[in-house]
């Protein structure tokens, strides 16, 4: 049966502190651990006005601490920033916040432009090249296995210690991190709402056909991350939708804005190009009905070979966003 779970990113909304944004995020948490979702991820970026869940591993000890069933974790931490031995430390302690429910998702892009990733690391530059030995290093540590002979850190631990660690991920949305993934017998979720899709079923055929069974993953375990958004009736739907074709649309021009009312929204006076560019946004999406969505859900999952959708929506509403979750969880039982 196909899993279902929640990438939330901390979004801004127009007219309310940007803090409201935080707070909702760990309010969703619990609202879909009470609908039943398996996993709930937070993302990392920066220097954003729109998307400002900065800092995952804090809103995953909050969430963690919080919850009692659902699996919390990143998706995830961008590892070119950080000392692999500090993350460790840090997923140490949410695995013993909630024992047997962290997942460490990682990614090598940097979650912003070039000079704020300098501003975070001023080896920024160097670091996603080390990327697969620092996963290597970061292995090690979360699950307090010996390092080789010879390991300027073999004698470098990561506590605290337990009888549990966190599940690592690798993330991408290009073939790179399929072939890490595969690499290292670790489970892979494809970003596929980044590309709409593009390169995303070869990613997760590499990911298949090279993949090197690990201890702990003896079989492929894929993931996609979709935006989608459900609602009693398909009109009801696209109106609220309309909230997200005006961020993609400034994105698109390199201005990011907080998330604003649908009414807002569909209030400007757009050229005829903005108009057809907003219509393809509406077509692209996985945006209508609770059984409609999950269809289209399901048919991806079948068509792609992912056992795990982690579901992405936006809504200026939040009782707007908790209602799509929920629909589409009634949906998927349905099925």
């Amino acid at each position: 049966m196909l899993e279902l779970s929640v990438l939330d990113q901390s979004i801004a909304t127009a007219g309310q502190p940007q803090g409201d944004a935080i707070r909702r995020t760990i309010a969703l948490a619990q609202a879909t651990e009470a609908i039943g979702y398996k996993r709930f991820w937070v993302s990392e970026h920066h220097n954003n006005a729109t998307i400002v869940g900065t800092a995952p591993e804090i809103l995953v000890s909050a969430i963690a601490a919080t919850t009692t069933r659902i699996r919390v974790g990143s998706a995830g931490v961008m590892l070119p920033h950080y000392a692999p031995y500090k993350v460790a430390e840090q997923f140490r302690v949410l695995e013993a916040i909630a024992p047997g429910r962290i997942d460490l998702g990682l990614g090598r892009a940097p979650g912003s432009d070039g000079r704020t990733a300098f501003a975070l690391n001023p080896m920024a530059n160097e670091r996603p090249a080390r990327f697969p030995s620092d996963i290597q290093d970061l292995q090690a540590w979360l699950t307090q296995t010996p390092m080789a002979d010879g390991h300027p850190f073999k004698a470098v631990h990561a506590y605290p210690a337990g009888e549990t660690s966190p599940e690592i991920w690798i993330l991408g949305s290009s073939d790179y991190g399929a072939q890490v993934a595969a690499h290292f017998g670790l489970p892979y979720a494809f970003a596929w709402f980044f590309t709409d899709g593009a390169g995303g079923e070869h990613a997760m055929r590499l990911y298949r056909e090279n993949y090197q069974p690990s201890a702990r993953f003896p079989e492929p375990r894929a993931a996609l991350c979709v935006w989608a958004l459900a609602a009693d009736s398909d009109a009801e739907a696209q109106h609220h939708f309309t909230s997200r074709a005006r961020f993609r649309l400034m994105r698109d021009r390199g201005i990011f804005l907080p998330l604003e009312a649908p009414d807002a929204a569909a209030a400007y006076d757009y050229s005829e190009h903005d108009k057809a560019k907003m219509a393809e946004f509406r077509r692209a999406a996985f945006v209508g009905t609770g059984p409609a969505v999950a269809q289209r859900i399901a048919d991806l999952a079948a068509r792609t070979g992912a056992s795990e959708m982690a579901i992405v929506t936006w809504t200026f509403d939040e009782a707007v966003r908790v209602r799509s979750y929920q629909l589409i969880a009634d949906a998927m039982r349905a099925t």
